[in-house]
């Protein structure tokens, strides 16, 4: 009984709205376009997103914690002898990654013209500003980090080389290169892992070792790679300003000198390149958008359009899309006066408006064909409303339920989060726009047709008298029925819509047919099938780099980082950051252990070993301890850069100063699964941290990114979906039928596993895209399905076989036209270059793929034997009150002796 008096009282609310809005169209069309035009001259407020890192990592986790007590430790301007291009992320650098075409780096004219090219680099100035009295010119030295000598800090493979070079030239001996820690001539040893790769070293005998096999120190026969870093200060708004005028110089330096010297290969990155890179998919997409849009509306227009000429309206597929258009302008408006910034995510925004807005067009036009024509427009405006908002206004709530709750801040990921608010924001605006704009081009079309006006030309239709002496593609052109003209056909005159006649002769009856029912559900097991396979193999895509646009310079980096840097894990922060007693030979024990395994600059061990030396033992009293390590140890030439690595405190006067707080480095044997074993060491050493008596964390930049990614990135689409459950199954208390919202929810959840399988499948993974199409899934697959399953939940008296066939075309037509427009829109956005926007579209693909499979086979075929059931009663909700015309002809032998109209 709630149920019927809402129901009631929703769509007498929703018919008065309608013959309001049908009132008064003049308002409501131009309304929202002076609207849009007003917020769109807001775009002088345009900004985009320059922070990537805080887009694409998880905003709160455990790493960015730990990344700022590191910086406050150890922060990297106060470095002074060595830095580690994978550990330290200053503001401003500039590093490239040189390979060689044959032969070895290390070759005497590759490794000639590579310090050459450093020199270059070194040397190379920028004007800032370009012109004027004032400007000046900056070099590298100006803008580097400085040692303790004010000398710039270099990489030490760089030192090495003219080690190298100057061994030649005198025609000494070579000084031997080990890998991947060496030593150089002041007797201090360097990790080059992250600086020297696809490295062949000498086995025993002198034989030829792989790529990455060797020992530790083992010497180094060839290496196909180098990497080289430049590190800047980045002091003020000024200082910022000309090192990013460098970092272009940089990239521009590299360019030339690729061209002079073809037998290298240069792949350049900057602290800009990743934003930019991001950022550039947007720029890449403009073209193919506009191509969107323009087979999107030649397919709406064919859509719209019909045989007869009157009825026909492809004008309101336009108008459709001019809608959309317009809510997405003023949606653009409000974020950019509310300070908003734009990412490269938002491509995927216009699919979501464009599959919401299409699927309510277009059940209003069905809607429209079903009224009874002889009734004025306003009432048949309020007829439509009466019959399309209940279900259209359902399918908005599941809509912003989705993404209010993504947009929450309950997410972690702030990509999500932003393209979310603002997927809601544009929804809610296309609701609101085609409630008043596009009904009120509804309201327009109607006068036409009661005019008898042509559906495309707005010309009057002559009447058949008059047509009869015009020539035949004339008479084709005007092909119009008039209402006081006797059909043809027993057929309703809706059926000169090809898609609808098609499903209503063929299509229905052939996917009801007894002996295409058992196929239909081998299909369904088969998809089932392989999404779970899919499903199994889902994996997370932590990388940034797979999120930007292809042959750009952050993808080359990355290649041939992975390609020739992958034999070992980047340099990983063992900070120790609690006082803690180094003179016990346990704490001694204990720290030795935990770096076993891995490849290690390390402070401690190295003062042991020199203790060790010098026949001293390494269990000595604090002060003997800290003493030794300040005035000994730490002024030898070879151990001076340990100085970096340890914070002493003062205790009190005449005491020797307490080690506060100190680092060492760590690298860990690799394989190809990079990311991932770096995942389950963070995970391994955390664990251990939780246990040891030596309070200690570990750190490196990528963390960020690993730390909590599969939580960040799942929570979003689960909150979602669990929200999307719970309101359906609210709104079965009192709203919608029980069993309507069991079958959706059932819909639903089996579209998203479909949708996750394939896409694994399809080689996509588990990022901040790919979970935000999940995300809008939910909202297309409840457009497509929920009116199929409504209409046929309200059928009472007949069959089941017969109410899934009026469902099909009812409602199965405006979704198959939906997902024809939608799929045409979709076409363009393959052919963009970009990592961004071919998971976009794989995504958003099969979500529409899966949505018209539910939609015009699977559901259809197990309503026809799985409940609800239908029993004797009334006719469906609305059907009631509708009238529908039915025209049957009686003939005897000579003539028409009379038309029967039955209401």
């Amino acid at each position: 009984m709630l149920r019927q008096v809402l129901h009631a009282g929703l769509r007498t609310s929703f018919h008065a709205l309608g013959r309001f809005v049908a009132s008064h169209p003049v308002f409501f069309a131009s309304a929202p376009v002076l609207l849009s035009i007003l917020l769109g001259a807001s775009f002088s407020r345009y900004r985009v997103e320059e922070d990537v890192e805080s887009l694409l990592a998880p905003k709160h986790s455990l790493a960015k914690i730990e990344g700022n007590l590191v910086d406050s430790l150890f922060p990297v301007n106060r470095s002074k002898h060595a830095l580690y291009s994978d550990l330290q992320t200053p503001g401003r650098y500039g590093r490239v990654i040189v390979t060689t075409r044959k032969g070895s780096v290390l070759d005497p004219v590759h490794l000639d013209t590579i310090l050459k090219l450093h020199h270059r680099i070194y040397q190379m100035q920028v004007t800032v500003p370009a012109t004027g009295v004032n400007s000046f010119n900056y070099s590298f030295s100006y803008l580097c980090l400085p040692d303790d000598k004010n000398v710039c800090i270099i990489d030490d493979i760089i030192r090495a080389m003219e080690e190298i070079q100057s061994a030649r030239t005198s025609n000494s001996s070579v000084p031997l290169l080990r890998y991947p820690i060496t030593q150089l001539a002041d007797g201090r040893q360097a990790y080059i892992g992250h600086q020297l790769g696809g490295v062949q070293g000498w086995g025993p005998g002198g034989a030829a070792r792989g790529p990455g096999t060797g020992a530790r120190g083992e010497g180094v026969r060839s290496a196909r790679a180098l990497q080289l870093t430049y590190y800047l200060q980045a002091r003020g708004g000024l200082m910022d300003r000309v090192a990013g005028q460098w970092e272009k110089a940089f990239c521009a330096e590299l360019q030339h000198f690729a061209a002079l010297h073809p037998k290298l290969g240069l792949y350049p990155s900057t602290s800009s390149s990743l934003r930019t890179d991001f950022q550039f998919s947007s720029v890449l997409a403009h073209q193919p958008l506009l191509a969107s849009l323009g087979a999107c509306s030649v397919l709406a227009v064919l859509c719209c359009s019909m045989r007869d000429c009157v009825r026909s309206k492809p004008w309101l597929g336009l108008l459709a899309l001019l809608s959309i258009t317009l809510s997405g302008l003023t949606a653009a408006g409000i974020l950019n006066l509310t300070g908003a910034t734009y990412n490269s995510t938002y491509l995927g925004i216009p699919f979501v408006m464009l599959g919401h807005g299409l699927f309510g067009s277009f059940e209003m036009l069905s809607s429209w064909r079903r009224t009874r024509e002889d009734q004025h427009v306003k009432e048949r405006v309020a007829s439509v409303f009466e019959d399309v908002m209940l279900r259209f206004s359902g399918s908005t709530m599941l809509h912003l339920m989705t993404l209010g709750l993504a947009a929450s801040p309950l997410t972690n990921m702030e990509a999500v989060r932003l393209f979310c608010r603002t997927a809601a924001l544009a929804v809610t605006i296309s609701y609101v726009y085609m409630l008043s704009f596009y009904s009120s081009c509804l309201v327009f079309t109607g006068y036409l047709e009661t005019g008898y006006r042509h559906g495309c030309f707005c010309r009057r239709v002559p009447k058949p008298d008059r047509l009869d002496s015009k020539p035949a593609w004339y008479r084709c052109l005007m092909y119009t029925r008039y209402q006081d003209e006797a059909p043809t056909t027993n057929a309703p005159h809706v059926d000169s819509h090809l898609l609808l006649g098609c499903v209503r002769r063929c299509y229905g009856d052939w996917i009801t047919n007894t002996y295409v029912k058992p196929f239909v559900v081998l299909l369904y097991l088969v998809y089932i099938s392989f999404g779970l396979m899919g499903f199994l193999q889902v994996t997370q895509g932590s990388d940034p780099s797979a999120l930007v646009a292809m042959d750009t310079a952050t993808v080359l980096y990355t290649r041939a980082q992975q390609r020739y840097f992958s034999s070992y894990s980047p340099v990983i922060g063992f900070y120790i950051y609690e006082s803690a007693p180094y003179w016990n030979a346990s704490v001694q024990r204990d720290l030795l252990e935990y770096a076993k395994g891995f490849q290690r600059i390390s402070w401690l061990e190295a003062y042991l070993n020199y203790l060790s030396d010098r026949n001293q033992s390494t269990s000595q009293p604090r002060e003997n301890f800290t003493n030794t390590l300040r005035h000994a140890f730490l002024r030898e030439p070879q151990f001076a850069h340990f100085a970096d690595d340890i914070i002493f405190v003062e205790r009190g006067q005449g005491e020797e100063p307490d080690v506060a707080a100190s680092r060492i480095f760590l690298v860990a044997k690799t394989t190809e699964n990079k990311r991932e074993e770096m995942s389950v060491l963070l995970d391994t050493l955390r664990r251990l941290s939780l246990t040891s008596r030596v309070r200690f964390l570990i750190f490196n930049p990528s963390f960020v990114y690993l730390d909590r990614y599969a939580a960040a990135v799942s929570s979003p689409l689960r909150h979602s979906l669990l929200a999307v459950l719970f309101l359906l199954g609210l709104s079965s208390l009192a709203v919608v039928e029980p069993l309507v919202s069991v079958w959706l929810g059932l819909t639903l959840l089996s579209v998203q596993f479909g949708v996750l399988g394939f896409m694994t499948l399809w080689g996509v993974e588990l990022d901040c895209m790919s979970v935000l199409c999940l995300i809008s899934a939910l909202g297309h697959s409840a457009d497509c399905s929920g009116p199929l399953l409504c209409g046929f939940s309200s059928g009472r008296g007949e069959s089941r076989t017969r109410w899934v066939r009026v469902a099909l075309e009812r409602h199965g037509v405006p979704s198959l036209q939906t997902l024809i427009c939608y799929g045409a829109a979709l076409v363009p956005v393959g052919s963009i270059r970009s990592n961004l926007t071919h998971t976009l579209f794989r995504c958003l693909t099969l979500t529409a793929g899966c949505s018209a499979l539910h939609t015009l086979a699977f559901l259809p075929t197990l309503l026809t034997f799985l409940p609800p059931s239908k029993s004797p009663g009334q006719r469906p909700d609305g059907e009631a009150q509708r009238q529908e015309v039915e025209c049957v002809e009686m003939n005897d032998s000579t003539r028409v002796v009379d038309q029967i109209t039955t209401v």
